[in-house]
């Protein structure tokens, strides 16, 4: 049997055939529309506007939202979404996902806690990929810590008024709104609160984060608020209950990072086990060499630790039974996975793989911001330690 990125894939007995068809769909799409030119886009810094409506018509900017909004959610399942992030995956450049499918992140916000109002003029021209949402957290002065956020939205009137910044904004440059946590009250995260704020409004402004060691293609942005009046119809849930607001969204952010991460360990496997069988090295091929057997075959042995951690911990989600720990640590046991299967891919590559072009560098170059979005490494072990008591 040939390892490549499919036979890699665990056997998985909570996959039906709805769900393979979806996977083929997927692929279908992806071969045609994004991998031809994914090398290009990621080269010069952009992804053509016309990918979003396309990737709407293709049910994947709808998938799992409400069918009220041009949403696909009748049969949908947390396999759907893990699908969608393997897939992309294979297209090994990192920033078409972060951007494409920021709307995941910004737009469940406002489908949850909005105003009917809100909801029926953001959602479906998003889910339609005629406009764009992002999500607003990120400070320049902290960054995984949202409790102690500093921007700040004041009452006044029928209006809050909005001071501050966000920086390192997936997504932040051509969105429309930005789903934003804000700080109307005292310290901590009962002063914090979710405001979506527009775009076109009066004091909003923002520049380009462009010198990124991987997702080049990726649209990032640092965001300034000053005395931007956002409508108190805007607000998210409840005013200084946005903190739950925010951390709603981060397991399913977590589980659909930690998707990709497995995925791209098995397209690094899959290239370093082709270049092993063709590459010849001292009269014979790099695969006949123990130690790049043996480099190989370690790649497989955590690809598969990982692969089980995550079909539980999906089987979890999918039951209602989520641990917030648990997810946290998969993020980290993925993460690890990718940064060896990249590290171990790239040394059998050689100075191939160090030439921009292929998969595995590309995924090398990515595997900080994967290890950081979300929630880092360090973040994640604490947040399980004290999920578990300690």
């Amino acid at each position: 049997m040939s390892l490549d990125f499919d036979s890699a894939r665990l056997p998985n007995s909570s996959l039906t055939a709805e769900h393979h068809e979806w996977r083929a769909q997927l692929r279908r799409f992806f071969d045609r529309e994004v991998i031809p030119y994914a090398e290009d886009w990621d080269e010069n810094g952009a992804i053509p506007d016309e990918l979003w409506p396309k990737a709407a018509e293709v049910g994947l900017l709808g998938l799992g939202f409400p069918e009220e909004f041009g949403g696909t959610s009748e049969g949908i399942d947390v396999w759907h979404s893990i699908i969608v992030n393997e897939e992309m995956a294979r297209i090994a450049v990192g920033g078409v996902a972060a951007t494409l499918m920021v709307h995941g992140i910004g737009l469940p916000p406002v489908i949850n806690f909005g105003s009917d109002a809100i909801k029926q003029m953001v959602a479906p021209p998003v889910l339609a990929g005629t406009k764009r949402i992002s999500l607003g957290i990120t400070e320049p002065g902290g960054g995984s810590d949202v409790a102690q956020l500093q921007t700040t939205a004041r009452l006044d009137g029928d209006h809050y008024v909005v001071n501050g910044s966000k920086t390192y904004i997936t997504g932040g440059m051509n969105a429309n709104w930005i789903t934003t946590a804000v700080r109307t009250g005292g310290e901590g995260a009962g002063g914090v609160s979710a405001l979506l704020i527009p775009a076109d409004a009066e004091g909003f402004s923002r520049t380009s984060l462009d010198k990124k060691q991987g997702w080049w293609c990726s649209d990032t942005a640092t965001i300034y608020f000053d005395n931007v009046r956002v409508p108190v119809g805007n607000l998210l849930g409840q005013e200084n209950k946005g903190f739950s607001v925010i951390m709603n969204n981060f397991n399913s952010e977590r589980l659909a990072m930690s998707a990709a991460m497995e995925a791209f360990s098995r397209v690094c496997l899959e290239d370093a086990v082709i270049w092993a069988r063709e590459r010849q090295t001292f009269g014979k091929r790099l695969a006949d060499h123990q130690v790049i057997r043996h480099k190989i075959a370690e790649m497989k042995q955590r690809i598969n630790a990982t692969q089980a951690y995550l079909q539980l911990t999906c089987q979890q989600v999918q039951a209602g039974n989520e641990n917030a720990g648990d997810i946290a640590l998969l993020k980290v046991q993925c993460s690890q996975t990718m940064e060896f299967c990249a590290r171990e891919a790239m040394q059998i590559l050689g100075g191939a793989g160090y030439m921009r072009g292929n998969r595995v560098e590309r995924i090398y170059r990515e595997v900080r911001v994967n290890a950081i979005g979300g929630g880092s490494e360090e973040i994640m072990r604490d947040l399980a330690a004290r999920q578990f008591g300690l």
